[in-house]
């Protein structure tokens, strides 16, 4: 009983640990509401996916982004074929492909409209014709997203499934959708399995954290050999996790039994490897395993994870993550550290990631309907920041390059004037400075002398316990300032925190409607950060 307690114990502060390196249960939330946020505003039909989407900011992750191209569409059968899309449509054949595989033949229905066929895209370029079919090309689709939807002056490359920048930060998955669940995967929605997963289909905290666990043994520790780096891969680490959490009682997924749940998945995936077994998760036909290893790299990988498994948690003192498990594992729980100090310094990489992939042509209404309807306090402050943000780009872009007349300038002036007053609750200072700019531009000279005001004012809120965005590292700590300062703010929310404690780079687009005459020199690029 007394060994019982303690594992139980060492397992909680393991938990509380990781919660702190990796993520509480309420960042993970936070990340993957504001990445899902911000695929809602783009203009594209866009879904962060991936560790970042997961809720997950490990080193050295990339981000990975599927879009779904609404050109083309994909159906089961020929009878599901509606003329009425306007929209290439392909139907699946995996008669002559392995499992998780497939054919896409243009349906015959195409062949008597295909010299009609308005096709300014050029997607009819990209097929090829196979057993007297028109078939989609797999490499040349790919191609052709490249050159249409990528800045030539960009470096991508072709990886696996993925369009991917040459940096290793993005993954760009190009995505064909079909309207219903494919038949090869239909045994998923009957097989006898444990109450996993629910209906809402989310991972426990502590089924993520052990997920992370073994994206880091693999990436930080399994990598470091040359001869196996890209054997395995998180995807591989997923579908293991699916079927365990699958084929357990989801009450073992507790914070007091994190250890022993992490080291029930390693002697699976260790099981998995000596069998070459790893059945896809929707389609177990696939034996992901198969014919994955050589005898080498097998015995090798086998011997390598036989070790971790003996060493038990302590093989991580080896990881750059987690190395420092023993010297604040005993004092997490003492630690005085204020949640919103953790909270903003573990959020604001998925932020930065934001800004990143911001575009100025985001769906207010959108934004405003989703911030209207939600139910928790958390969605609609993140809801609120993102309409802020968006405002503060739409005001920067010249809506009206060629109007003229006494009327549209007027119209210009209100709509900018509205939307950069909304925008002033992005953060503590861009928003100031941007309005100051846009009365200097308009020549309000009653507003301007009222913004040396402003400005002064401004300026004296870039003091030390303020989070500068621009020269943000996820790396260092906040300093004992700033700490203390958010401490004070332990009842303020998380709109609060980031409108009164960070302090953006005031960015201005190319041809900016607000920008001073003095400063468009400066402003030569697509943004121009000050």
């Amino acid at each position: 009983m007394e060994s019982m307690t303690i594992e139980k114990h060492e397992s909680l502060n393991f938990y509380n640990y990781l919660c702190q390196k990796i993520g509480s249960e309420e960042v993970v939330k936070v990340r993957r509401l504001a990445l899902v946020i911000n695929d809602i505003g783009q203009n594209t039909n866009q879904i962060t996916s991936g560790s970042k989407g997961e809720g997950l900011d490990l080193k050295g992750s990339d981000i990975d982004v599927m879009t779904i191209d609404c050109n083309i569409e994909v159906i089961e059968s020929e009878k599901d074929f509606n003329i009425q899309h306007q929209r290439l449509s392909f139907v699946i054949n995996t008669e002559e492909t392995q499992p998780c595989f497939t054919q896409l033949y243009l349906i015959t229905h195409h062949h008597n409209l295909i010299l009609n066929f308005v096709d300014p895209l050029g997607l009819l370029n990209l097929l090829e014709m196979k057993h007297l079919r028109n078939v989609l090309s797999n490499e040349q689709y790919k191609q052709w997203c490249i050159s249409h939807y990528f800045s030539s002056n960009l470096p991508f490359k072709l990886h696996g499934p993925c369009i991917s920048s040459k940096d290793g930060q993005y993954d760009f998955a190009w995505c064909l959708k079909c309207e219903t669940w494919i038949c090869q995967a239909k045994p998923w929605i009957s097989r006898p399995r444990t109450a996993w997963p629910s209906p809402e289909l989310i991972f426990s905290h502590t089924q993520l954290l052990c997920y992370a666990m073994l994206k880091i043994l693999l990436k930080e520790l399994v990598d470091r050999n040359e001869d196996l780096e890209g054997l395995l891969c998180s995807y591989y680490m997923k579908t293991l996790m699916f079927w365990i959490s699958e084929e357990t009682d989801p009450y073992l997924w507790r914070p007091d039994n994190i250890i022993p749940c992490f080291m029930a998945s390693l002697k699976r995936l260790l099981y998995c490897v000596r069998y070459s077994i790893l059945s896809h998760y929707f389609i177990p036909e696939n034996n992901l395993f198969l014919l994955r290893f050589n005898t080498n790299n097998k015995e090798k990988i086998i011997t390598i994870l036989t070790n971790f498994y003996r060493q038990g948690i302590n093989c991580f003192v080896s990881s750059e993550t987690l190395q420092d498990y023993k010297n604040q594992c005993n004092e997490t729980t003492k630690s005085s550290i204020s949640r919103n100090s953790r909270l903003l310094q573990q959020i604001m990489p998925t932020f930065d990631t934001i800004r990143m992939m911001f575009e100025a042509g985001l769906v207010l209404r959108l934004l405003y309907a989703f911030l209207h309807s939600s139910r928790t306090g958390t969605s609609r402050v993140l809801f609120a920041l993102q309409i802020s943000e968006a405002y503060m780009v739409v005001a920067d872009k010249n809506q009206y390059p060629n109007s003229t007349g006494n009327k549209h300038r007027y119209v210009s002036y209100k709509s900018d004037l509205n939307r950069l007053v909304i925008g002033l609750n992005a953060d503590a200072v861009s928003g100031l400075l941007k309005l100051a700019s846009f009365f200097y531009v308009h020549k309000n000279y009653e507003a301007s002398l009222t913004m040396l005001t402003m400005i002064s004012y401004t300026l004296q809120k870039c003091t030390d316990e303020k989070i500068d965005f621009s020269f943000f590292d996820c790396e260092k700590t906040l300093n004992p300032i700033q700490k203390h300062v958010l401490s004070l703010m332990k009842r303020e929310n998380l709109g609060t925190l980031m409108k009164s404690s960070i302090i953006h780079p005031c960015t201005f687009q190319k041809d900016s409607s607000i920008i001073p005459q003095e400063l468009q020199l400066d402003v030569s690029g697509k943004r121009t950060f000050f």
